[in-house]
């Protein structure tokens, strides 16, 4: 697989996924600096969605989204080894120039659309395929795959909680990392380096100290919730056929 140095990992979710328990895994090693969201602020600021604490992101993170990618594509403040971003693959809008990502090893969470959207809806109840970033997620893995000449790293998430320990340690293995035992529990309750954001969506990660088990919940979709469901299926499913197994 494709390494830059210094490791600046770039992960790429959708919402509604195991995200922040990533970002909580892998700051919890000896070597590594997180950043969550970093381009949340500016999403927010050209697309006038109603998410919870709208104008509190915008004021903290910032609107120049040029000045955000040269960030993520430099070293952490902290010099440390390794520097992992939590990206959402729906902030990474148009007009956001793609040359940095040559700069980042890019991988890909996914989850299967149903409880994303089901989760999703719990918070803010109006859902649009936009919102849950499939589209946008196929679309950036194409780009990677084009302009590195092979496939990127996909983890499934289901495949994930079945199976933290393995698939972490086959992730740095694909990372070129040593696996920290580390990485499999941290303490509750929030950290500094969680998003402004954290306290309408993070309850789940903030009362958690390692990684849930899977366990499959029963879904009730709205017949419009359910066509978006199936709308995002053969984007998923085209990451699904190339993703990690421990």
């Amino acid at each position: 697989m494709r390494q830059v140095s210094p490791h600046r990992i770039a992960m790429w979710s959708g919402p509604r996924n195991i995200s922040t328990a990533m970002m909580r895994a892998w700051e919890n090693r000896s070597d590594c600096s997180v950043w969550d969201e970093p381009l949340y602020g500016y999403y927010l600021s050209k697309t006038d969605l109603p998410h919870p604490g709208v104008e509190e992101i915008i004021a903290a993170q910032g609107i120049d989204w040029r000045s955000i990618v040269e960030r993520c594509a430099g070293n952490p403040s902290d010099q440390k080894q390794v520097f992992y971003q939590k990206h959402m693959t729906l902030h990474l809008l148009p007009e956001i120039d793609r040359q940095w990502l040559s700069s980042l090893t890019n991988c890909f969470l996914i989850r299967e659309p149903e409880p994303v959207i089901a989760s999703y809806a719990a918070v803010r109840e109006a859902v649009t395929l936009e919102d849950i970033g499939f589209v946008q997620q196929a679309e950036l893995f194409d780009y990677v795959t084009r302009i590195n000449g092979e496939i990127p790293l996909v983890i499934d998430s289901k495949d994930f909680l079945l199976n933290p320990e393995p698939m972490l340690r086959s992730i740095c293995i694909r990372l070129g990392l040593e696996f920290e035992a580390s990485m499999m529990s941290w303490p509750t309750g929030p950290r500094e380096s969680d998003g402004i954001w954290g306290k309408y969506w993070y309850e789940s990660v903030w009362n958690s100290s390692g990684f849930s088990a899977y366990r499959e919940k029963p879904l009730t979709l709205g017949s419009r919730q359910q066509s978006i469901a199936d709308q995002a299926r053969p984007y998923y499913e085209k990451l699904h056929r190339n993703r990690l197994t421990a």
